[in-house]
């Protein structure tokens, strides 16, 4: 909390009046991140092409996690700080997304909701590798992107 603090100009007092703790803090930090994930995912519906729209939330998402570490780790957290209604209405806006671009025939059809999160927890660890490996999360994307095409699903999995 000293070092937000000292970042930030204030006091400790000041940010222990605001967030009387650091998991109050970490969780004001994750919902102001999520609500820029949602914004992006709902201006990404108003595309009117649905693969375009779909690529173009996935890669705000993938921004969002690059300009902020502390992000990047809070996503990886088995239990996210999130609130609850917070993280319902990003996964409606997504299921959209992906509905839109699967009926559109452009989104492989076996991509699942829960398929996204685990897809940005994976951009997430890349954007930890940009001081040894430059672009490596804007990379990582676009392989998963073209992996995401419906033209180049492999069909189903063995049984």
């Amino acid at each position: 909390m000293d070092d937000v603090a000292r970042r930030a100009g204030v006091g400790v007092g000041t940010v222990y009046r605001h967030f009387p703790t650091k998991e109050a803090l970490i969780e004001a930090l994750a919902n102001s991140m999520f609500e820029r994930v949602l914004l992006s995912a709902r201006a990404a519906l108003e595309h009117e092409d649905p693969w375009t729209g779909f690529v173009e939330a996935l890669w705000a998402g993938g921004e969002t996690l690059a300009s902020d570490r502390a992000f990047t780790e809070i996503v990886a957290m088995v239990e996210m700080p999130v609130a609850e209604a917070l993280v319902a209405e990003l996964q409606a806006v997504y299921a959209e997304l992906i509905a839109r671009a699967q009926k559109a025939g452009a989104l492989r059809p076996d991509l699942m909701l829960d398929d996204v999160p685990m897809l940005m927890c994976g951009i997430g660890a890349a954007t930890q590798k940009a001081h040894s490996v430059p672009a490596a999360w804007q990379r990582h994307l676009r392989i998963v992107i073209d992996g995401l095409r419906a033209a180049n699903a492999s069909g189903p999995l063995p049984s």
